[in-house]
């Protein structure tokens, strides 16, 4: 939460989610569940960290606005900070932000839990699963306009509610081939923005106590100096480091635009690598090519929105299908989620897109239907 600002279009989302994932965590200690195993959940706590004087400065700001908002937030100057971090290259303008209540997720486990618990419902006749089975197109009602069902390569799928489009940085794609053939153009801005994440396995050469991420994380600011044949690529590398539930080392990451691609960028994972040694010196005494053997590199596409907010309500000119996509890196830290499971995970996301009360969705949605 450290790196989130009250008052911001997505604050609402985020905040909630930060209590409904306390609350989860909780209710599956109460079933006898270890949190810990099932989400890889982690009260690490936060430290936004900054290294000027100015980025020292916006830090005090942003812990204001954080106690303001009701979460418990600590301005640390240099000499507290060693202490948090004695590993950490504290100068005379280092200072952080310190969230001590913060928490981690595994999201390779979360989303094997989330798609574990829906599968409770499929005897209920409430979820079922279509993996490698693409959507060809949707059919349309003769009735009232409205879609009836999707067409996918091997099934027919009608719908009695609605219908949800969360495909990611697809979305775009997606939704100009559903809608080719209906002489309707439906303009979607969301782009992929690729990112590395290095994971070391069994790395002692570092101690850390929290989750870490430098104050330049909250803007990302693009790498200068790039050779011209990376016009438009905009890439920035933002120090981030924590060791997740199993001790593996996580450190990163980058942002970019380079299409859909998820190849491995060794030169991605050398500024990575520079970058983070900056902030912890020991790492400098390592090159990252002799850690080839105990590394993995997590590549993936976050669906990026120009203007920073997701698209989240009803397609324009239909009543009952809705958009779910553009959180970027966020997607699990905004995420709608009860603390004990009474609904599978679709009918709350629509019955948060449609009947939500808390948040002010009007906030979201940047869906362009050119025929109207």
């Amino acid at each position: 939460m450290a790196h989130k600002t009250p008052g911001s279009a997505i604050w609402d989302l985020t905040w909630r989610s930060h209590h409904l994932w306390k609350m989860l965590a909780e209710s599956l200690q109460e079933q006898g569940l270890n949190p810990t195993v099932e989400l890889g959940w982690k009260k690490t706590g936060s430290l936004l960290v900054s290294r000027t004087h100015a980025e020292s400065d916006m830090l005090k700001g942003r812990v204001k606005l954080l106690s303001e908002a009701g979460l418990k937030a600590e301005y640390l100057c240099s000499s507290d900070l060693l202490k948090q971090e004695p590993d950490l290259l504290v100068e005379k303008d280092s200072a952080a932000a310190f969230l001590p209540d913060d928490c981690q997720l595994d999201a390779h486990r979360t989303v094997a839990y989330i798609e574990k618990t829906n599968r409770d419902f499929a005897s209920k006749g409430r979820y079922a699963e279509f993996y490698n089975d693409p959507v060809k197109c949707f059919i349309r009602s003769d009735s009232n306009g409205d879609v009836k069902a999707v067409q996918t390569s091997k099934n027919t799928l009608y719908s009695k509610k609605a219908i949800i489009i969360a495909a990611g940085c697809w979305t775009g794609c997606l939704m100009q081939d559903l809608f080719r053939n209906w002489g309707m153009e439906i303009h979607v801005p969301v782009r992929p923005r690729k990112g590395h994440l290095l994971a070391l396995q069994n790395f002692n050469s570092l101690q850390l106590n929290h989750g870490l991420m430098e104050a330049g994380y909250v803007d990302h600011p693009t790498i200068s100096g790039l050779e011209s044949s990376d016009h438009g690529r905009d890439l920035s590398v933002s120090m981030t480091a924590t060791i997740d539930t199993a001790g593996n080392l996580l450190i990163g990451s980058s942002r970019e635009f380079v299409g859909f691609s998820t190849d491995l960028d060794e030169s991605v994972v050398g500024y990575i690598w520079k970058r983070v040694g900056e902030f912890f010196p020991k790492l400098k005494m390592l090159s990252v090519s002799d850690l080839s053997a105990s590394r993995k590199v997590r590549i993936g596409l976050r669906p990026f929105m120009p203007d920073g907010k997701p698209v989240i309500g009803p397609v324009p000119g239909l009543s009952n299908v809705y958009l779910a996509a553009g959180h970027e890196g966020g997607g699990l830290s905004m995420i709608r989620l009860p603390s004990a499971y009474s609904r599978s995970t679709m009918d709350l996301t629509l019955l948060w897109i449609r009947d939500d009360n808390e948040t002010d969705l009007s906030k979201f949605g940047n869906v362009q239907n050119n025929n109207q």
